[in-house]
């Protein structure tokens, strides 16, 4: 059976190809399931990692990704404020830390943000360090090598800059910007220390040849932390309309990303609250192994009592080291 012969191979330190992944489509869904939770859990063990995020500068973007309800073309209900100040970062960052959650992203909107917006950036990273023990990420756009430069200074330690999609289909959800400059960006911040953390939305119309595309891609790249965002269909963005996916893909979708990406941290991500209960559980089962927890960007998220003690159910363990390679 291919199932059993791919996961083979990974248990013996090989890594699959596009083309081994794309004929797992005709195999036996149950079986396909349950390898990938055989993997998950052969390479990854039952380490499970958690993270927060920060809106910290919301709406106005001048880019026109279509799912975003931040981008200025659409016309949509998302909040607008500016960078905020040091004082709220770091209230945000010891709440998140006294919860137990291992990392802090700050966000922002836009393209990228300015040099002034930086330096104001440092000073509240370099204040959450001397307050608390969490471990600061970053996602702020497409940066240059000496923005970056000063935030992995501050103490910033991974960068998370998502591909969203596959190569083939992100043209024609977004023409501000290309994946091209996407990796450029992650290239500069894997140069100056950063970890890397990349990944992207399913749902947005995309093919499950696509989505298997994307997870080749980011195996490629040897990236290591994945999160994986259901698309939510934000009234007034290009893709409200869009339905929503059945059960049965997102779970075989996770499966092949986890064939594909066998030493990842597969991270759930935007959208879970369209998930129901039992369906995070079988997620968790097949190979999720790492959570954004807390309220996301521009969506409500989850309360993270409730995901601890979903995640321990699991099987999982909080609280171990899950710094990933670069």
């Amino acid at each position: 059976m291919l199932v059993e012969d791919l996961k083979q191979k990974i248990f013996s330190g090989e890594l699959i190809s596009e083309n081994e992944a794309l004929a797992l489509l005709g195999e036996e869904r149950d079986s396909l399931l349950e390898a990938a939770h055989q993997i998950t859990r052969h390479v990854m063990g039952n380490r499970f990692d958690t993270c927060s995020i920060i809106n910290a500068k919301s709406g106005n973007c001048s880019e026109d990704c279509k799912w975003c309800a931040q981008s200025a073309h659409y016309s949509t209900k998302v909040h607008h404020y500016p960078l905020l100040p040091e004082v709220e970062c770091v209230r945000h960052a010891i709440y998140h830390a006294q919860q137990g959650i291992g990392r802090l992203a700050l966000v922002t909107s836009g393209r990228r943000v300015s040099p002034q917006e930086i330096q104001q950036i440092v000073r509240t990273v370099r204040s959450i360090r001397r307050t608390c023990s969490i471990k600061c990420c970053a996602s702020m756009g497409l940066l240059n090598r000496d923005s970056l430069q000063a935030l992995r200074e501050s103490g910033v330690e991974n960068y998370h800059c998502n591909i969203e999609t596959a190569p083939s289909f992100f043209p024609k959800l977004c023409t501000t910007h290309t994946l091209e400059q996407k990796m450029e960006t992650i290239r500069l911040a894997r140069e100056v220390g950063f970890r890397i953390c990349s990944g992207g939305i399913i749902g947005m119309g995309e093919t499950m040849e696509q989505r298997i595309e994307m997870a080749a891609f980011l195996q490629r790249h040897h990236i290591h932390s994945i999160p994986l965002n259901l698309l939510q269909p934000i009234p007034g963005t290009p893709l409200a309309a869009q339905p929503r996916l059945s059960d049965e893909e997102i779970l075989t979708t996770i499966a092949l990303f986890r064939f594909l990406n066998p030493h990842a941290y597969l991270r759930f991500s935007g959208g879970r609250s369209q998930m129901s209960t039992s369906l995070q559980r079988k997620a968790l089962y097949v190979g999720i192994n790492a959570a954004i927890v807390g309220d996301l960007l521009t969506t409500v998220g989850s309360r993270f009592e409730d995901d601890k003690r979903l995640f321990g159910e699991a099987g999982y363990c909080l609280g171990q080291d899950t710094d990933w390679v670069s």
